[in-house]
Order: C-alpha cells, then sequence, then structure tokens
C-alpha cells in the first residue's frame, strides 16, 4: 500500500476528492496485485515443469552407475573415495607433462571434500552416491531459475522475470549439465546471489563469490571487476578495502587446501594450473586462435597461450575502471571472451553465460553503477 502511494504524485493525491482517491488507489493497488499473482502462478508452473522435464528418465538415469566413466562428475567420486582412502587426489599430477589431460583432479577442494564427506556418511557406491547429488544439482539449478525470477520480479520486471526462469531452466546447456550430472549449477547460483547482493552487501557477496570459487574456479577471472568496484564503491580508505576484499574472495578456497597444501602443495598448485597449461580441447571441433598461432608457432602453448585471452579481459578491465559499463555486463563479456578464445571449451561452459545474459537487459539503469559509501 505504502508503495502505491508513493508511486502517486503528492499533488495529484491533494486534488483528488477522498472517494476518488481512496477507488483510484485500490484499482492500483488491485492491478499490481494481479500482476504478482499472475507472475507467481507463472513462476510456480515454470518451475513444476522445470522439475518434471529435468527428472525425465533421459536426464536422471543416465550413466548412473559406472559405465558414465568418461564424465567428469565420476572422477569427483572417485577423488572423494582417494581422500576416503587417505590418497592425496592432487599427487598424479607430479607424474604429468602438464600437457595431456589424464582427469587430473584440476578443482579447489571444496568438492572434493564434499564427495568425501557423502562416501564417509555411507554414499559409497556410485550409483547412490550420484543418485544422491543429482537432487543437490537440481535444487541449485531450480535454485538459479528462481533467483533470476525474483532479481527482476523485485524490479517490477514482471515479463522479464519469466522470461529469464524459462530461458534458464529450459535451454540446451543446461540440459547437457542435467544430462552428465556436471557441478556447476552449484558455482553458478552462488555466483548470482554474489551479483545480485553486491550493491547492498559486498561482504557478504564476496563471501558468496569465494563459495563459487572453491567450487569451481570459472569464474577467476570476474575478481578484477570485484576488485574494480570495491575500488569505486569506498568514499576512504581505497587500499585497505581492496586488501580485505582479495582475503575475503580467497577465504573459502585457501581454507579448504589448507590440509592439501600441508600435505603436498606442489601438487595442489599444479593440479589447479593443468586447466591454464594442457593441451588445447574443444568439444565443438572450433578451436581458440592460440591454437592457429600454435601451428606456426610450436612454442605457442600453455600460459603463454593464454594471452589473446588475457588481452581481450584486460580490454574490459580498463573499461569498467573508466566506469563504462556495469558490473553485470562486464561480467558477461568477460564470460564471453572466455569462451571464445579459452583453449579449452567444452559444452558445460556455455551454462555460465546464459544466466548473465538476461541481467545486462536492465544494467544499464542508473541505479546499478556504483555509488559513492558515504563519509
Amino acid at each position: 500500500m505504502n508503495m502505491v502511494v508513493k508511486a502517486i504524485p503528492s499533488r495529484l493525491l491533494f486534488k483528488l476528492h477522498p472517494q476518488k482517491k481512496i477507488m483510484g488507489m485500490f484499482k492500483m493497488l488491485k492491478s499490481v496485485n494481479t500482476k504478482e499473482k499472475w507472475g507467481l502462478i507463472c513462476l510456480l508452473m515454470i518451475i513444476s515443469v522445470g522439475i518434471l522435464v529435468h527428472m525425465l528418465p533421459i536426464f536422471w538415469n543416465y550413466k548412473t552407475d559406472e559405465l558414465g566413466k568418461e564424465e567428469d562428475i565420476y572422477y569427483l567420486w572417485i577423488e572423494g573415495k582417494r581422500i576416503l582412502l587417505g590418497e592425496n587426489p592432487y599427487a598424479r599430477i607430479l607424474m604429468s607433462n602438464m600437457r595431456d589431460n589424464k582427469k587430473y583432479a584440476t578443482y579447489f577442494p571444496f568438492f572434493y571434500i564434499m564427495s568425501y564427506l557423502t562416501q564417509l556418511l555411507g554414499l559409497n557406491n556410485y550409483q547412490d552416491w550420484i543418485s544422491f547429488w543429482r537432487y543437490i544439482f537440481l535444487v541449485f539449478n531450480l535454485g538459479v531459475g528462481l533467483a533470476l525470477f525474483n532479481y527482476f520480479y523485485q524490479k517490477r520486471l514482471i515479463l522479464i522475470s519469466i522470461f529469464s526462469c524459462i530461458f534458464w531452466l529450459f535451454n540446451r546447456w543446461n540440459f547437457y549439465v542435467t544430462l552428465v550430472a556436471d557441478i556447476d549449477f552449484i558455482p553458478i547460483f552462488f555466483l548470482l546471489i554474489s551479483l545480485f547482493v553486491l550493491r547492498k552487501r559486498k561482504w557478504l557477496s564476496l563471501i558468496f563469490f569465494s563459495i563459487s570459487l572453491a567450487i569451481k574456479q570459472i569464474g577467476v577471472f570476474l575478481i578484477p571487476l570485484y576488485l574494480i568496484w570495491i575500488w569505486h564503491s569506498a568514499n576512504k580508505n581505497k587500499i585497505k578495502q581492496l586488501l580485505i576484499a582479495i582475503m575475503v574472495i580467497s577465504s573459502i578456497p585457501l581454507l579448504t587446501s589448507i590440509p592439501f597444501i600441508i600435505w603436498s602443495a606442489e601438487s595442489l598448485v599444479k593440479s589447479v594450473l593443468f586447466s591454464a597449461t594442457r593441451h588445447p580441447d574443444s568439444d565443438f571441433g572450433a578451436f581458440s586462435v592460440d591454437t592457429y598461432i600454435a601451428s606456426a608457432i610450436p612454442q605457442f602453448i600453455g600460459l603463454t597461450a593464454k594471452l589473446p585471452m588475457l588481452f581481450m579481459m584486460s580490454l574490459i578491465y580498463l573499461i569498467a575502471l573508466k566506469r563504462q559499463i556495469e558490473i553485470k555486463i562486464a561480467s558477461l563479456l568477460v564470460m564471453i571472451v572466455f569462451i571464445d578464445f579459452n583453449s579449452v571449451l567444452f559444452n558445460q561452459y556455455m551454462c555460465w553465460v546464459v544466466p548473465l545474459i538476461p541481467l545486462a537487459i536492465t544494467a544499464g539503469n542508473k541505479e546499478n553503477y556504483v555509488k559513492r559509501e558515504s563519509p
């Protein structure tokens, strides 16, 4: 009611007859509630259909036994089992050439620890383990759709909220991640929540971002954007806030890594870096520019091959530093550059772009730009 009253110019309220004022306010309130009601009905229908579709046997029963050994999720189970047996999941990298992929443990330890804990609690059979985690992945998949819906719903952009939820839950990349039961829905969820609360609760936002990185570090290239935002938003003690932000962002990956750093720091570092040094690969047969440069200059591989991608991202960081684009738009551009210029491109990477696209629709609104903190 208060929101409706505030939306009506006070001079107009003053001039209207009391009965007309009440009737006018009632009609406006009724109209708003009707839109909200239909928006919620649409959300309920979308989520219900989403659950039914994503739990179809073609998705739910896909390679739920040990025949699915080529999928990444199987090796996440294997790494958890290694921890359960007292083995270091990162140790295998020490025997590698840092080029050829042999399904090494390349994530930070967070999910490997989760894999270990769920097996410790009794889910040490792969079929039982993956069946349990499919429900978790579904919850976070739906959570991303709900988060997108709520973000635009709170802005009274009902149609965009409906579009965003459908766009997320029923796109081909989402179906693919559901099919192979990869973990991407979880870090994407925490990344989105981080972006949503950044303006109002920046330190909580950085914790969510830290959790996302700890689970799967694809969002690592967004770190400079967060630091730029912190720098712009600080009215004083910029260096101090920047250092605190760095500590908060690195906190969850670092804390979960401590046992493995003690165990073998070299194997952990090399395993995490392997994604940057490995040979190019693509699920699409479409290779990045560094692959073609390497055909003429064989030394252009590994970390050197990331120079074109890093150059393009640096341009985005510079644009953001000059306040020419908002962080959600910049995040979308960074992830697109990652997909178009990274040496490795897998189907599940596309899922990271999808939820950022609708966010860019309204990111140009003035209210989304950085505002300095009051002293």
